[in-house]
């Protein structure tokens, strides 16, 4: 027998106990989801505003195109074609899917408050186009559905069974993997707005 073989017998003939598995860990729910959701969503280059009803988020979104200095044309996907863009005069509406230079809007169903993320389960009529393919994303939503983490937000989906994808967007899309020279828009958005409806 060779001292390999003796090593390797040693080690099968030894007992051993299973180490009981650990307890899972989570971290401590902050004080104010919505504060910390706009805080960390910041940290990641996305700009944050609050509005106080869905009401103003057409007006909204002019200002911020207004803003970046992007003509008055937004990309509006089916779930936000009910918003009242009548508020909004001179703002004009596509309904067709965004291209790499458009801004669209697009409804998050979810955040998550541990790290600023969107999350956008698969829909009919919330294509993932609007949140992948626009260069400047604007996201729309409610401050009652930010949720503490991520497992929060699988929980609450999968109540009602699991979409085919379940997307998560923390601020713009980046990548360093070329000469680690960030460039910003490489697999979506170059740039992130979120408007947060208080009611």
């Amino acid at each position: 027998m060779s001292a390999r073989e003796d090593i390797f017998s040693a080690i099968r003939a030894r007992p051993y106990e299973s180490a009981p598995l650990p307890a899972a860990y989570r971290l401590p729910a902050a004080a104010n989801a919505v504060e910390a959701f706009a805080e960390r969503a910041q940290l990641a280059n996305a700009e944050v505003r609050f509005i106080e009803s869905e009401a103003d988020a057409p007006q909204a979104v002019a200002e911020l195109l207004r803003a970046c200095n992007l003509p008055a044309i937004v990309h509006v996907p089916p779930n936000a074609s009910e918003l009242p863009w009548d508020s909004a005069p001179g703002l004009t509406l596509e309904h067709s899917a965004p291209g790499s230079d458009d801004a669209a809007i697009a409804v998050a169903p979810f955040g998550i408050a541990e790290t600023g993320t969107l999350a956008y389960p698969s829909r009919a009529d919330a294509p993932a186009s609007w949140h992948f393919r626009a260069g400047f994303e604007i996201a729309l939503i409610h401050a009652d559905t930010i949720l503490a983490n991520m497992e929060d937000v699988i929980a609450r989906i999968g109540a009602n069974g699991m979409p085919s994808t379940l997307n998560y967007v923390t601020g713009p899309s980046r990548t360093g993997d070329i000469e680690q020279t960030l460039e910003l828009g490489a697999h979506g958005p170059k740039a992130l707005a979120i408007l947060i409806v208080k009611r």
